[in-house]
């Protein structure tokens, strides 16, 4: 059996220990011996990138915002989803280590390989007031994204999703997704303003019987050009 290799490890504010491990080939990000992104999240993260840039195929110069970078499991669905040379693909990654790891181990990932990528450290709501409507996509992971005050994931904070309501165009879509159903969160983004649909997607292409994982498609209003 191959064995398990710590690459790198980080402490997080919460006083946590975020490890990057590889094993036969893949990587996972781990909290206390769980894995918060990786080969359990990398279906529902390509399934999420999938929804959520159906719409906007045509657009000239889509604009995604990615909360966190993860492994680039996203990233590099939405750049193969959106290939156009105008786009613009804003990853807020609050922890510089995690993008000095994709510099260190992971030499595919979009980050390196992609320049419409841009980088920042904040994914605070100043972030996405600072986009004032000019967004086609949010995508957020509630396990492999980066959390909020007091540990929460930033969907908790009603000022979050206002500001990612006004930072969307109109029609734009605030994607989510996650490991289990999270009651209300339906509720809480129709509060917002957004209209909400909800869709299941299987843990594993090739599983014989997969665990269903959740995914939010959030609207703003009608769709734009």
């Amino acid at each position: 059996m191959k064995p398990r290799i710590t690459l790198a490890e980080t402490p997080l504010p919460d006083g946590n220990i975020l490890t990057l491990q590889e094993h036969d080939g893949r990587k996972f990000l781990l909290v206390h011996g769980q894995q918060v992104c990786g080969p359990a999240t990398r279906a529902a993260e390509e399934e999420l990138a999938r929804l959520a840039c159906a719409p906007f195929r045509p657009a000239r110069q889509p604009k995604i915002f990615f909360m966190g970078l993860g492994l680039g499991h996203a990233i590099a669905a939405v750049a193969k989803e959106l290939p156009q040379k105008r786009a613009t693909f804003i990853v807020a990654e609050p922890w510089s280590a995690i993008a000095r790891w994709h510099r260190d181990f992971i030499p595919e990932s979009p980050l390196l390989t992609d320049p419409r990528v841009q980088l920042e450290n904040d994914c605070t709501p100043a972030a996405l007031t600072r986009q004032d409507g000019t967004l086609h996509a949010i995508l957020l992971h509630l396990d492999a994204s980066p959390t909020g005050p007091r540990n929460r994931t930033w969907v908790d904070e009603r000022r979050w999703v206002s500001a990612a309501y006004e930072a969307l165009q109109q029609g734009g879509l605030l994607a989510i997704a996650g490991s289990r159903h999270v009651p209300n969160l339906t509720r809480r983004l129709q509060g917002s303003g957004f209209e909400v649909a909800e869709f299941t997607v299987p843990s594993s292409p090739t599983a014989k019987r997969p665990r269903l994982l959740p995914i939010w498609l959030a609207r703003k209003g009608k769709a734009g050009d």
